[in-house]
């Protein structure tokens, strides 16, 4: 069997990487208004500081929902996602960047006024949840959902949130983060509440399509010493800081 060198040449096709993500993620990733068709957010923000100063040009591509950049990153359609929780099915086809880019928190989001005992996981059996289809948790955590809970998969977070204030579900499974900036967006922040604690705590990575012939040990190695520089240095909460305000009009 022929092994290329950790040094080949990258494919002549590689001048500009695809990449896509979950374009529901405000503030790390969402649909921009003045592109139509590309992902504004922290994430891109982020990478477009590392891969820059590698000459390596990326294009943040809007190509529809959280499971269909999935499919695509698994046949090698889109060469890297920006943002994605680890889980076996997934390190099947994709090839994880350390460190993580954060780490997030995901909450059980209720209307106010219909809250209910939570403490653990089992607290939510017999009860209606809803998501985006294929969302991860956290291995654990989806392993468990999938053996014991109710949990609908929608196309977009709105959908799921607009379920839940008439009662066609008990409960938004979401990030924090995500979910407070896409209530606050959405104008019915004072209409929902996170209950305690969380249902995991997940290092969000940037990855690799291991179809994709822009995929080098080579390339993910310097996209990595970048990232672990730019983490340290506080640079990533910053932008998070900055995209925040953005999406909700503060700034």
């Amino acid at each position: 069997m022929f092994l290329a060198p950790v040094h080949a040449l990258p494919d002549p096709s590689c001048n500009t990487h695809i990449v896509s993500g979950n374009p529901e993620y405000p503030p790390l990733l969402w649909r921009d208004q003045q592109r139509p068709g590309y992902l504004i957010g922290a994430v891109p923000a982020l990478l477009k500081e590392i891969t820059e100063p590698l000459g390596v040009n990326v294009e943040v591509r809007d190509i529809g929902s959280w499971a269909r950049v999935q499919r695509m990153a698994r046949q090698g359609d889109i060469d890297m996602v920006a943002g994605a929780f680890i889980t076996s099915e997934r390190i099947g086809y994709m090839d994880y960047l350390l460190p993580p880019i954060t780490h997030l928190p995901t909450a059980v989001w209720v209307p106010k006024g219909r809250e209910f005992v939570y403490r653990h996981w089992p607290d939510l059996m017999g009860k209606r949840g809803s998501t985006l289809i294929n969302n991860s948790f956290g291995q654990n955590f989806d392993r468990y959902a999938e053996e014991n809970l109710l949990i609908e998969g929608v196309r977009s977070i709105e959908q799921s949130f607009q379920m839940a204030l008439v009662d066609r579900v008990d409960y938004v499974l979401y990030e924090v983060l995500q979910g407070g900036v896409k209530l606050e967006y959405l104008g019915i922040a004072d209409q929902f509440v996170s209950l305690s604690p969380p249902v995991s705590r997940e290092g969000l990575f940037f990855t690799f399509s291991k179809a994709s012939p822009c995929n080098s040990f080579e390339l993910r190695e310097r996209i990595a010493e970048s990232l672990y520089e730019l983490v340290n240095t506080g640079r990533v909460d910053e932008l998070i800081r900055r995209y925040k305000d953005l999406y909700t009009g503060a700034g």
